[in-house]
């Protein structure tokens, strides 16, 4: 299935979690791809810098209201953004470690982080099958502990939108019991 721009839908535990993100919120959507965590945040009114290595991918984007496409290659390039500047930042199907402390630091103090990617053991579903691209049982939890406060974390097999096995956290660098009530 395919929204209007032929993307696949928004990842469930990013549509689980976006309500802590509030309208207006400033948003970095790490490895974009062609925008459909962008798209799904800034149609629910917030502000989203979606960032990816591919220019091609980010064409897409170009003009679309609340997003600002920006072509920068993580892995290589200097980390583009200052300390403190989103409410929130979104990272699906991506991993590269040495870029944790710079997605953490990157959080306002009432940020929020949105995490899912593929973990080991997801060689007998497909790819990524390499261990450099695969999260290690627990290692997303282990990486905020005593930075943010864990909201939710699920780890291992699914079936949608296609079986992998997989990782996902939401963590905040406030009490998690304090975000449901604003």
């Amino acid at each position: 299935m395919t929204d209007s721009h032929g993307l696949a839908p928004p990842s469930a535990w990013v549509i689980r979690w976006a309500p802590l993100v509030g309208s207006g919120a400033r948003v970095l959507d790490v490895a974009c791809g062609a925008g459909r965590h962008a798209r799904y945040l800034a149609a629910r009114g917030c502000a989203v810098v979606a960032v990816d290595r591919d220019a091609a991918a980010l064409e897409g984007l170009a003009g679309t209201a609340g997003i600002a496409p920006l072509q920068a290659d993580l892995e290589r390039d200097p980390w583009p953004f200052e300390a403190a500047a989103f409410d929130a930042v979104v990272v699906t199907n991506y991993l590269h470690r040495p870029l944790f402390p710079h997605l953490l630091a990157a959080l306002k103090p009432s940020g929020v982080l949105i995490y899912e990617t593929f973990m080991a053991g997801n060689a007998q579903f497909g790819r990524p099958s390499n261990p450099d691209f695969l999260l290690r049982p627990g290692e997303l939890a282990e990486t905020v502990a005593g930075r943010l406060s864990l909201v939710a974390f699920e780890q291992g097999a699914v079936r949608t939108p296609k079986p992998a096995a997989i990782q996902r956290l939401c963590a905040a660098t406030r009490d998690p019991v304090t975000i449901f009530l604003d």
